[in-house]
């Protein structure tokens, strides 16, 4: 098993111990036991065996809690070592119909287990229609979370506003209703020579930056190869990828992905999508808990700044800026208004003074700064409410800065990859040099940061973006 599948599967069985233990505890705490003394006998009975089988266990250590800690953590185990529960094939067909199956499946196994431990370990006195009742929530919680892309969508990112592009994929195709395609959106089948590699390359970049792509399915029929440069293009684009043949496909490079034959179709799935799944969760678990914290220690500062600039200039105190996010969808990014009102039509007549190349704008003194206002930006003190758009999945603590979508319409092929990752309220751009005005340094720091990311990375730089501030090497405006 590779590893990155064992920690998906570590971190599910974590998260549902302690959702279920939790669950256990304050279902039986509150609806299973009607008074203390009910409860009391329990616990004598549990007291009485640890006796007669666990004599080497210390008393205090024999408690209902711990007692359902156990008792789930030996369930998931079971449930873990059947195959049904463990393995989610995306290349099936079976997405509604079997659903039913398997919720009994998993309800047969909970309920006997449930219901044989209570009678073994003596749990008497406990309310026989909530017993019952409870016997149904907990494999619905389990089914629910089968799948790490539910446990996505609690954080914000949900497969149902995923989006997906299909070239040469019949309309009316039963393909479509394959696991993978289903509840994404679709955004269309293009017609296109599969031989003709730059036309498809470029076909899908200038979709993408209008339009959030997640997944592209490719059905080359009777090829059984791809072009080199489609194929290279496909594995670095940071996306899922699906490849329908009638015959089985041979690559120029090796790399993993899954093949499924379904009535003598092959189905090739890889997914580079390098923020998805359990790595997805986790990035988003510090981002939420970092900007929670940086919301409390920096909600003074946050006040001040708002009305001085009311004071100064009126409202609105902050501003919404659209900027392109993950796999190019748009967002509102919220910044504290430093910039006299209506700044950014501006920006035309201050082409002049541009100090940056490529599809960046930066200027020296800029003349729409709202007076003493400077510093905020100098500190970018003026960025600190991005960490409600973390809070909402729109940004991440860490990752490439998000651009304006005219400035995305620039794009080369290369870089089109910085919209397949979280933009970042800082970067390795911001601890190393963010007073650069030039656009090369920007690709050259984004495409290291794709290239090399990991949770460890994240955490490096959020720690050395204080320090980064304050420098006088690296600070600017």
């Amino acid at each position: 098993m590779k590893l990155n599948n064992i920690f998906k599967y570590l971190f599910r069985f974590a998260l549902l111990q302690t959702l279920l233990t939790s669950l256990t505890i304050f279902y039986f705490d509150n609806y299973l036991i009607s008074n203390q003394q009910f409860k009391q006998t329990i616990y004598e009975n549990l007291i009485e065996d640890g006796e007669r089988f666990f004599p080497f266990v210390r008393y205090e250590f024999i408690t209902i809690d711990t007692f359902f800690a156990i008792l789930i953590f030996i369930f998931l185990i079971i449930l873990y070592s059947t195959k049904f529960y463990t393995y989610v094939n995306e290349l099936s067909f079976s997405v509604n119909k079997n659903l039913l199956d398997e919720y009994f499946q998993i309800y047969l196994l909970w309920t006997s287990y449930l219901f044989m431990s209570f009678y073994i370990f003596r749990f008497e006195n406990v309310s026989r229609g909530y017993l019952f009742i409870f016997s149904f929530i907990v494999p619905l919680v389990l089914l629910l979370f089968r799948n790490s892309e539910f446990i996505s969508s609690l954080l914000g990112r949900s497969v149902t506003n995923e989006n997906y592009l299909s070239i040469n994929l019949d309309e009316n195709s039963n393909f479509r209703n394959l696991r993978i395609i289903t509840f994404r959106k679709d955004l269309g089948n293009i017609q296109l020579d599969i031989n003709n590699s730059n036309k498809i390359i470029d076909k899908i970049d200038e979709l993408n930056k209008v339009e959030k792509i997640n997944l592209i399915v490719i059905n080359f029929e009777d090829n059984t190869k791809l072009k080199k440069k489609l194929e290279k293009y496909l594995i670095e684009v940071n996306k899922k990828v699906l490849l329908i043949s009638n015959s089985k496909p041979k690559f120029n490079a090796s790399f993993i992905y899954r093949q499924e034959v379904l009535d003598e179709i092959f189905f090739t799935y890889f997914n580079n999508d390098i923020q998805y799944g359990a790595k997805y969760i986790i990035k988003r678990f510090v981002d939420i808990v970092f900007s929670l914290i940086g919301i409390i220690l920096f909600s003074p500062i946050m006040l001040v700044i708002s009305i001085y600039i009311i004071v100064l200039d009126g409202f609105p105190f902050f501003i919404k800026q659209k900027r392109v996010g993950l796999h190019g969808e748009i967002f509102d990014m919220y910044k504290f208004r430093t910039m006299r009102k209506d700044s950014h039509e501006l920006r035309k007549s201050l082409n002049d003074l541009n100090k940056s190349d490529g599809p960046l704008f930066k200027i020296e003194n800029d003349p729409r700064i709202i007076k003493s206002l400077g510093f905020v930006r100098q500190y970018s003190l003026d960025e600190i409410l991005q960490f409600f758009n973390v809070i909402k999945g729109n940004m991440s603590i860490v990752g490439p800065r998000p651009l304006f979508d005219d400035d995305t319409q620039l794009f080369d092929t290369k870089y089109m990859r910085r919209l397949n990752v979280l933009p970042g309220i800082t970067g390795l751009l911001q601890i190393n040099e963010r007073n650069t005005a030039e656009f090369e340094t920007w690709y050259k720091y984004d495409i290291e940061y794709i290239e090399n990311w990991s949770l460890y990375l994240d955490l490096k730089i959020i720690l050395k973006t204080p320090i980064a501030i304050f420098s006088k090497k690296i600070k600017g405006l």
